[in-house]
């Protein structure tokens, strides 16, 4: 039986701008035995093919199939969702737009004639967002956060991420975001094993954070691999947040793995 294997990416595959030792080989590895690879993503900053020429020039070939992040699942979740004449107001960077305009999402600068509200990473957020978010809200829009991640590693340490910007209109609203698109939502896990033609039982979740690779994967079925080479380490390991099925040191022990059976 074919597995298929899903693999974050900072934190897992490479750190930065560099490679995580044995990333490349054992990915390989994986394909020539016949299983099937996935990335993906909870950083909806880069586009795919960033992320695809990145990879490449770390040696690890991947075809833009092979890609998915929470800008390009949010967006194929918002053109199936919006009705004729609804459009989306957007927190957002660059990537996040061209992905929207990618899936034909129809956007409008105006928060008054939102029928969504799409909260994402914004370096450039401002009070003037957040009071144009609070508008939205006052006049129905529906709230989506592209991820929850409250930090994103950077080679000069972690830095504020979408959750941050999430609680800052939480605050103002009081309420929560109606739906956050990212890992470990559910719709993340199905847009990954689509991709695969698995069930969630044959596919293999491989990731560094426990709040969004692991907690995912296990609430799916997934079998689930912490690496200890990213966020979460031997120090900060909490099973109250979730419990991975394999805990290793970093994604060149997969194939040393009997139980995962890389067929």
């Amino acid at each position: 039986m074919k597995k298929g294997f899903i693999f974050d990416l900072d934190g897992t595959v490479y750190l930065g701008d560099e490679v995580i030792e044995g990333a490349a080989e054992t990915i390989q590895l994986i394909k020539d035995k016949g299983d099937q690879v996935v990335f993906l993503s909870n950083n909806p900053a880069n586009s795919r093919r960033t992320y695809q020429n990145k990879l490449r020039k770390m040696g690890i070939e991947a075809d833009l199939e092979e890609i998915i992040n929470s800008s390009f699942v949010t967006a194929k979740y918002l053109k199936q969702k919006l009705h004729s004449n609804e459009k989306v107001w957007v927190i957002g960077e660059a990537p996040l737009f061209e992905e929207l305009q990618n899936h034909g999402v129809p956007i409008t600068m105006d928060p008054t004639k939102a029928a969504y509200a799409l909260v994402s990473w914004d370096r450039d957020f401002t009070y003037g967002k957040l009071n144009q978010a609070y508008v939205a809200w006052k006049n129905g829009a529906i709230f989506l956060a592209t991820n929850p991640d409250r930090t994103c590693p950077t080679p000069n340490g972690q830095v504020p991420d979408c959750g941050a910007i999430i609680g800052a209109i939480e605050g103002a609203t009081g309420e929560a975001i109606h739906h956050i698109i990212g890992k470990p939502s559910n719709i993340m896990a199905r847009a990954a094993a689509e991709h695969l033609k698995l069930k969630m039982a044959d596919c293999i979740m491989v990731g560094d954070r426990l709040e969004t690779d692991i907690k995912m994967g296990n609430e799916v079925g997934m079998q689930t691999i912490l690496v200890l080479t990213g966020i979460t380490n031997s120090s900060t390991l909490n099973p109250a947040i979730a419990t991975p099925t394999y805990i290793i040191k970093s994604i060149k022990e997969i194939p040393e793995l009997e139980e995962v059976k890389i067929s």
